[in-house]
């Protein structure tokens, strides 16, 4: 599993936790609902999540940075990075 990926299930996984859908989150967190959309999709134009679009979607989710990273899906296993 890719960084990315890791960072594209981790948003899914607080969709499904706080039952938010995709637009509501795009609405919350000012990212564009197509760029969220590319995420999701997982789709290639849309291979890395910056910071700041990280940042926005946490306080989309009205959660902090670090919880948003406090997740199995980075402390057991080793992310590969891909360019």
């Amino acid at each position: 599993m890719t960084t990315q990926q890791a960072v594209c299930e981790r948003i899914r996984e607080l969709m499904r936790e706080k039952k938010m859908s995709a637009n509501k989150l795009a609405e919350r967190s000012g990212v564009h609902h197509s760029t969220l959309d590319g995420m999701l999709a997982d789709q290639p134009t849309i291979n890395n999540t910056g910071i700041v679009t990280i940042k926005k979607l946490c306080q989309g989710f009205g959660i902090s940075f670090k919880h948003f990273f406090d997740s199995p899906l980075f402390r057991e296993r080793n992310l590969e990075y891909e360019e």
